[in-house]
C-alpha cells in the first residue's frame, strides 16, 4: 500500500481528484468504483470544478458504487442515489444510464445483488475504485466479520455505523437497519483503489490497518493483500502512526 500525506481535507481531495483525472485522460471509458458519506465529497466538488474549467469529459464512462440503503426510495435525501446525483452527476457529462447503484427498494434482494455482481463484471470489472474507511474498519459496508471472500451482498448494519451515519438523518430511528454492498471480494477485484481517510477519528482505525494483523474482524485489513492501493490520508488521520 502506498501512503500519500497530505496537510489537510483539501489538499487530500485535489490529490485524489488529480489521479482520477489522470488516469480518465488515459482510458476516457474508464470503470470508476465510487463512494459515498463526508469523506469523497470535497473530491468530487474538485472533479466537477476540472469538469467545468478543463472540459474533462465523463460520456463514456461507467460508474459503480459500493451500496445503497434497503428500503429508502432512490428519490429521497437520504439514498445514495440522491446523494450522488446531487455531489456530482447533476454537475457533469455523465449519461444517468452509466450510473449503476445497487436497488435497495428491489422486490427480490437475493436476486439484486447477483445481478449487479453479474453487471460489473459484464462491464469488464472496475478499473479504479474509491474507497473510505469507518472507524471499525469497515469498507463500503462490509462491517466486521464479513468474509474476505464475500460477494456483493445484504447485510445488518452495525450500531457504530448507524450512529456515525445519523448526521445525515433526523435521528438515529431514522437510520436504515440494512443495505446493500459490494463484498470484500467484488472491492478487491478492482485493478487499483483509491482509499480516502480524513480526520482524528479516523486516526485508529488508519493506524490499525497500516500497523495491524490481516483479519476478518477488520476487513479494511484485506487491503494489504491487493497489489495496487493509494491510500490518501490528511494530517489529522495519521496522527498515531
Amino acid at each position: 500500500m502506498k501512503l500519500i500525506t497530505t496537510t489537510n481535507y483539501e489538499e487530500l481531495s485535489q490529490q485524489a481528484a488529480k489521479g482520477i483525472i489522470t488516469r480518465i485522460k488515459s482510458n476516457p471509458a474508464l470503470n470508476l468504483g465510487l463512494a459515498t458519506g463526508s469523506t469523497p465529497t470535497g473530491l468530487y466538488q474538485e472533479l466537477i470544478r476540472d469538469h467545468m474549467e478543463n472540459s474533462i469529459s465523463y460520456k463514456e464512462i461507467n460508474t459503480f458504487n459500493l451500496d445503497e440503503y434497503i428500503g429508502i426510495s432512490k428519490k429521497d435525501r437520504n439514498s445514495y442515489h440522491y446523494f450522488m446525483c446531487e455531489h456530482l452527476f447533476e454537475h457533469i457529462d455523465i449519461p444517468l444510464e452509466q450510473t449503476h447503484i445497487p436497488d435497495g427498494t428491489a422486490k427480490d434482494l437475493d436476486e439484486e445483488c447477483r445481478r449487479y455482481e453479474q453487471f460489473i463484471n459484464e462491464h469488464g470489472g472496475i478499473d479504479l475504485q474509491i474507497l473510505g474507511i469507518g472507524q471499525n474498519g469497515h469498507i463500503g459496508f462490509n462491517e466486521p466479520g464479513t468474509p474476505f471472500d464475500s460477494r456483493t451482498h445484504t447485510i445488518e448494519l452495525a450500531e457504530s455505523t448507524r450512529k456515525a451515519n445519523s448526521r445525515f438523518f433526523e435521528s438515529l430511528e431514522d437510520v436504515p437497519k440494512q443495505a446493500i454492498t459490494m463484498g470484500i471480494a467484488s472491492i478487491m477485484d478492482s485493478k487499483e483503489i483509491f482509499l480516502l481517510v480524513s480526520g482524528a477519528s479516523k486516526a485508529k482505525a488508519l493506524a490499525t490497518l497500516m500497523n495491524g494483523d490481516v483479519s476478518e474482524q477488520f476487513p479494511a485489513s484485506a487491503l494489504k493483500n491487493h497489489e495496487n492501493v493509494t491510500i490518501f490520508a490528511d494530517k489529522d488521520a495519521t496522527a498515531l502512526l
